[in-house]
């Protein structure tokens, strides 16, 4: 069944979604769990294309209580959330494995980061150009393109991808 650019699959009751199902946004993100009168309801998984996801008991499409874990394994904490702060600034990835020996710095959360293109940062979710505005996904497709607000936050804190060449100048 197609519903609104997504797909479902699974049970339906007076052609509505409901029972048990997987139903999947045009975004990629899936949704797989217990359905009512076409909403999420009861226990239900979402899972992002990122490799995230998040498992909530849902009431009426909204969730009551869930918990997000991100790709890597690392679950979020909305309550005394110390991971990457200024007390330690380890990624999820060194608690696990260990820091790297002296001189090999990890710049992210992935043992080899993502290239950048040229000009763009690296938003979380994808690229950013901020000459254009866009945001596509790490396969360059468009995600979104960015407000004002967004743009600022992106250019004050995410990492960029270098733009003119840098090299070494001895000293004359």
């Amino acid at each position: 069944m197609e519903v609104t650019g997504g797909r479902y699959y699974g049970d339906t009751v007076r052609s509505r979604m409901e029972g048990l199902g997987f139903y999947t946004l045009p975004t990629g993100t899936e949704y797989r769990g217990e359905l009512k009168d076409g909403m999420f309801d009861g226990e239900g998984e979402l899972l992002f294309p990122n490799g995230g996801s998040y498992r909530a008991v849902w009431h009426r499409g909204v969730p009551t209580q869930g918990k997000y874990t991100f790709a890597d394994g690392l679950e979020y904490k909305d309550k005394k959330w110390h991971y990457c702060d200024g007390y330690d600034r380890r990624f999820y990835t060194e608690i696990c494995s260990g820091l790297k020996p002296a001189g090999i710095s990890q710049l992210t959360n992935l043992d080899l980061p993502r290239k950048i293109p040229i000009g763009c940062y690296d938003c979380g979710d994808g690229f950013y150009n901020p000459e254009t505005r866009v945001i596509v996904d790490y396969k360059h497709r468009f995600l979104r393109n960015a407000d004002d607000e967004e743009h600022e936050w992106i250019i004050r804190t995410c990492r960029k991808a270098w733009d003119k060449t840098t090299e070494h100048k001895p000293k004359p």
